[in-house]
């Protein structure tokens, strides 16, 4: 089974083609341009790279969230409609999960975070028991310094991997003894890792409904924050 692979939680794009057995291509870049310049690109670019053309593919998985809301919308938008015009099965997957899949080490405890604004972080933590990712710790919004606080306290290595772990802790922060950050071709997420999830989800039967697949925010966004405060008698 080849499926196409979809990450635009974060300013990374990141496009994969993949089957169970072999990573065919992935782009993977971090720039300027926004994801509604890029992404549509490169996924052809992709395809060209896999030699696969988009009526061979089997399925599609997207990272759906916690991440950039327009990002997650962008990402999520194109799968749709792929899996709409070619009819293929589509699967999405949690940012954190697919970040935290980077890092296949037993023992470890691997923290995924990403950026939930105002000093604070999306944060999820997960090891690996027996070749399974194992959540540790469910998906929550914490102030970042109380996070690596927190790390110091696990009894056990910790790796950091996220957009704020490499902008905002890396070199910035005093980490506790036995916490890293992972490096930088570890630390952000790859579509490569989305792929492996959402082999593993569609390999096992699950499908879900284009019609009411929806991000994953966990948070309002800021625009809906300040639109209540704007207009208190409205949101009641």
């Amino acid at each position: 089974m080849s499926i196409l692979a979809i990450d635009t939680a974060t300013q990374v794009s990141s496009v994969a083609v993949a089957s169970a057995d072999k990573l065919s291509a992935e782009l993977t870049m971090q720039a300027r341009l926004t994801h509604s310049e890029t992404l549509m690109p490169h996924i052809e670019q992709v395809l060209r790279m896999a030699s696969v053309k988009k009526e061979e593919l089997e399925g599609l998985a997207v990272s759906i969230g916690p991440g950039s809301f327009t990002g997650l919308r962008i990402g999520l938008a194109a799968a749709k409609a792929m899996a709409y015009g070619l009819d293929l099965p589509i699967v999405g997957v949690s940012t954190l999960k697919a970040l935290a899949y980077h890092y296949p080490v037993p023992g470890v405890r691997i923290v995924s975070l990403l950026d939930a604004q105002k000093g604070n972080a999306y944060v999820e933590s997960y090891e690996w028991e027996k070749g399974e990712l194992v959540t540790k710790q469910d998906v929550t919004v914490l102030p970042v310094k109380e996070i690596v606080a927190a790390c110091g306290e696990t009894g056990k290595p910790t790796v950091l991997l996220g957009d704020v772990a490499a902008r905002r802790i890396r070199g910035r922060m005093e980490l506790p003894a036995d916490v890293t950050v992972a490096p930088p071709y570890l630390v952000m997420p790859r579509a490569a890792c989305v792929a492996a999830l959402g082999l593993a989800e569609l390999a096992a039967g699950r499908r879900d409904n284009i019609m009411d697949m929806e991000p994953m925010y966990i948070r309002r966004s800021e625009a809906e924050v300040l639109w209540e405060k704007r207009h208190p008698e409205a949101a009641k």
